[in-house]
C-alpha cells in the first residue's frame, strides 16, 4: 500500500503537519491528491495489496460480525475487498474518497449479489454527513494512519455510531518496545520516501482514557497489524446535550 500512499504524497502541495500530541511527524494529504492516487492504482489495487491487507480484513469483519447491530459503516471500503464477508444480517454503508475505487466496489456488490449493501458513497471520513447515532458499529481499515487527523477522525465516528455500539479500527501501529519499535522509530525518518508512517503510535488515534479500555489483539503475520475495538460510552453531559438537540 505504501506506493498508494506515496503517490498521494507526490500529488499534494501540503507540508509535514504534526499528529495531536505531537506523536510524531506526519505529511498531511490533500484530499484531492488522495483522489488522484487512487485514480491511479483502482485498477490494479486488488491485486497488488488485497493480498497483504487480507488477514486484517477477514478479522476485522469476523470481528463486527460478531457484534451486535445490524447497522455497519465501513470507512475507507476502497473497492469493496472485505464486502463478501459480512454476514447478511449486516447493513453495510461504506464510505471512501475515491470515486474510482467506488466504482469498482458497486461492480462487486452487483456481480457477488451482495444484497446487504445498503450504499457505497463518496465521502470524507473526518467530516461525513451522516446524522447522529446512525450506525451500530463503525469499522476502519488501513485508515487511522493515513488521514491527516486521527482524533477527529476518531470523533466523529463516536459522533455517528450510537452510544453501547462499537468502534474498529485494524492498522498498523508503532511497537511500543522490542526489536521491531526501534526498527520503526529508525525508519521513520525515511517517512516520507516510504509512503507511510512506520512510527504511528496508537496514542495519536486515541486518547489515554479509550486506549484504556480498548480491546487490542494483533493480527497475523507476526502481528504487522492490530485490531482495536471500543466499545462507544457517552458521558451523562453529552446524554443530555443529544437529548436537547432533539427537543429543540
Amino acid at each position: 500500500m505504501s506506493e498508494v500512499l506515496q503517490d498521494v504524497r507526490s500529488e499534494t502541495a501540503e507540508g509535514v503537519s504534526h499528529t495531536e500530541e505531537n506523536h510524531g511527524p506526519r505529511v498531511a494529504l490533500d484530499a484531492d491528491a488522495v483522489r488522484a492516487a487512487y485514480r491511479r492504482w483502482a485498477g490494479v489495487y486488488d491485486a497488488v495489496f488485497g493480498g497483504i491487507s487480507a488477514f486484517g480484513r477477514k478479522r476485522a469483519v469476523a470481528a463486527v460480525n460478531r457484534l451486535p447491530g445490524s447497522r455497519v459503516l465501513e470507512v475507507g471500503v476502497g473497492t469493496g475487498l472485505a464486502l463478501p464477508h459480512y454476514t447478511a444480517s449486516k447493513r453495510i454503508t461504506g464510505i471512501d474518497l475515491s470515486s474510482d475505487m467506488l466504482a469498482r466496489a458497486r461492480e462487486r456488490v452487483r456481480r457477488d449479489h451482495l444484497s446487504n449493501v445498503d450504499a457505497l458513497l463518496e465521502m470524507d471520513a473526518e467530516e461525513t454527513r451522516f446524522a447522529d447515532d446512525s450506525f451500530d458499529i463503525a469499522v476502519a481499515m488501513f485508515v487511522a494512519s493515513v488521514v491527516p487527523h486521527p482524533r477527529k477522525l476518531l470523533t466523529e465516528l463516536k459522533r455517528v455510531v450510537r452510544p453501547g455500539g462499537y468502534i474498529l479500527f485494524v492498522n498498523h501501529f508503532l511497537a511500543p518496545t522490542g526489536v521491531r519499535g526501534v526498527i520503526e522509530r529508525g525508519m521513520a525518518r525515511a517517512s516520507h520516501s516510504l509512503g507511510w508512517h512506520p512510527d504511528f503510535a496508537m496514542e495519536a488515534l486515541l486518547p489515554p482514557e479509550d486506549l484504556a479500555r480498548a480491546r487490542i489483539e494483533p493480527v497475523p503475520p507476526a502481528g504487522l497489524f492490530t485490531l482495536v475495538t471500543l466499545e462507544h460510552e457517552v458521558a451523562v453531559a453529552e446524554v443530555l446535550k443529544r437529548r436537547e438537540k432533539v427537543v429543540a
